[in-house]
């Protein structure tokens, strides 16, 4: 039950965080995502079943407040999620390098996708653009390591935590 309360602590946090983090870098043109570095984070230190459903519900989250087709987010984030727990066993998440790269990866990945499925079913372009993915991506990836840090610090070595 503690690591529950704990969960939806980190997930507050993320909202703020993206938020603040969506707001300020948009004034320079970029797309930063807060909710995905926060979902790879649950992937990288939780177990599957607890993981798969963090990342739905973040991507579900930023669905909720899109205006072109609702449940893209939830599926790319899970899609994310899948790499993460595929990638678990050639990465260590607890450097730092691994961390970033995975982040920096799946933010275009999930940029591509979700661009890739509005135009598929919405027929509707909502591309951001290769310099507004490409700094989002970099500010991510630079958030990457303390926003996994905060995430294995909150919720330590409980029961849904993997044991590596």
């Amino acid at each position: 039950m503690w690591s529950f309360v704990k969960l939806v602590f980190l997930f507050v946090l993320a909202t703020v965080f993206h938020w603040a983090f969506a707001s300020g870098f948009s004034l320079w043109g970029m797309g930063v995502n807060m909710m995905l570095v926060f979902a790879v984070a649950f992937c990288a230190v939780l177990k599957p079943v607890c993981g798969y459903p963090a990342a739905f519900v973040c991507g579900l989250f930023l669905d909720f407040f899109g205006t072109k087709l609702f449940g893209n987010n939830a599926f790319t984030f899970t899609v994310a999620a899948c790499v993460v727990y595929g990638l678990s066993e050639r990465f260590d998440f607890d450097g730092i390098f691994p961390q970033m790269l995975t982040v920096f990866g799946l933010t275009f990945l999930v940029g591509a996708l979700n661009s890739v499925l509005i135009w598929w079913f919405a027929s509707a372009v909502v591309w951001p653009g290769l310099w507004s993915l490409l700094g989002g991506a970099v500010v991510s990836a630079l958030l990457a390591p303390g926003v996994f840090w905060l995430v294995r610090r909150t919720l330590g070595k409980g029961a849904v935590c993997r044991q590596v």
